[in-house]
């Protein structure tokens, strides 16, 4: 994100003054095949200009006496943009980011190309991390926040680069010039960093996420034979994070290996791991942290699985809603079994699903 430009040898297109150097609108090929368009001034960059870098990112800005002041736009090679401020090129003042859906990721002041201060980091799902970033440009400390999607309630305590240590219940109660400002909640017990393995579902397996055991609440199924249900306690819009789906964290080749009748609370996170809660943990005497697995299966679903960055759980999957649900609705999401799968028979689902979809395909049909 540096504007400077170290060369031995270079190639200039363009205009050039009575001693070589160029003038005007050029493109200057650097020998580390970076390359700059824009105006100079008997060989310094002054005016519009960019930077196209050997891997692919570029900045621009305008430029005065060769180096980058004011606003510049650093674009990654991923496709994230950084809009920052820029004083003798180097990054000091405001500056967000954002991914490359145009969403913003970060938000928060740099200096001297480090981020500085209170600082913003935005998750895709809607969650966020906010607090006073150490030397480095970590969020390292004790008085770092994790800010669930419902942009109030939180977590508040002892990060380390970003991993929730140990921290208590709090609400976010307002946020003024970009500084959060936090009331832990009385009595709150102390939450940290507890991803599942292969063998623990977690270390705290009876402690409810707080957030979801506002929005969500097991019954029984009103759909016939479900047993156990997920339903809604609030009325809620579309797009509203309800829920959590965590579990022990296996292969697909194990769960692909074994009898269906123990893949009834898998759900795939990614190409090599699937989440699942396995017995005894499905009874909510044994396992409460966590609350999605409850969710059953509909043709015509009013949520979906959608993956979620959890300050407790890490990667997992979240339910969200997908239309406006009312209060006691309960809430269903498409299981997206292969109903087609290349090289076999028959559907790769249970029978129950199997059923269902015949049952659900008839009643199109008419």
């Amino acid at each position: 994100m540096d504007s400077d430009e170290e060369t031995l040898e270079e190639i200039v297109e363009g205009h050039l003054d009575d001693d070589g150097l160029p003038h005007g609108f050029c493109t200057v090929t650097y020998s580390s095949t970076d390359r700059f368009e824009g105006n100079f001034v008997h060989g310094e960059k002054n005016g519009r200009g960019k930077f196209f870098f050997f891997d692919g990112s570029t900045l621009e800005g305008y430029y005065v006496d060769d180096a980058l002041q004011g606003q510049g736009i650093y674009t990654y090679e991923d496709g994230v943009v950084l809009h920052g401020t820029y004083v003798d090129g180097e990054l000091n003042g405001p500056a967000q980011e954002y991914d490359s859906d145009g969403r913003l990721i970060f938000k928060g002041q740099y200096k001297d190309n480090i981020r500085h201060g209170i600082c913003w980091i935005y998750y895709p799902d809607g969650g966020s991390l906010v607090g006073e970033v150490n030397e480095d440009g970590e969020m390292t400390g004790e008085k770092i926040a994790y800010v669930y999607p419902d942009g109030k309630t939180a977590y508040s305590g002892r990060f380390i680069d970003g991993e929730m240590i140990e921290a208590k219940l709090a609400t976010l109660t307002a946020v003024e010039d970009g500084k959060p400002q936090f009331e832990v909640v009385p009595g709150s017990p102390v939450y940290s960093f507890d991803k599942s393995t292969s063998s623990c579902i977690s270390t705290n397996a009876l402690l409810p996420d707080p957030y979801e055991s506002e929005r969500v609440y097991v019954d029984v199924s009103l759909i016939s034979s479900a047993g156990e249900g997920l339903f809604s306690k609030i009325a809620a819009e579309a797009s509203t994070v309800m829920s959590f789906y965590n579990g022990v964290r296996i292969t697909h080749q194990e769960v692909d290996s074994r009898d269906w009748a123990l893949n009834g609370n898998t759900i795939s996170l990614d190409d090599e791991t699937v989440i699942d809660v396995p017995e005894p943990y499905n009874h909510a005497a044994k396992y409460c942290a966590s609350l999605g697995h409850k969710a059953n299966h509909s043709f015509t679903p009013n949520c979906t699985y959608e993956p979620f960055v959890h300050p407790r759980f890490g990667p997992i999957k979240c339910i969200r809603t997908i239309r406006a649900v009312e209060k006691d609705e309960e809430l269903t999401v498409a299981y997206g079994y292969d109903h087609n799968p290349v090289g076999q028979n028959g559907p790769e689902a249970p029978e129950w699903y199997q059923l269902e979809l015949k049952a659900f395909q008839a009643a199109q049909q008419k």
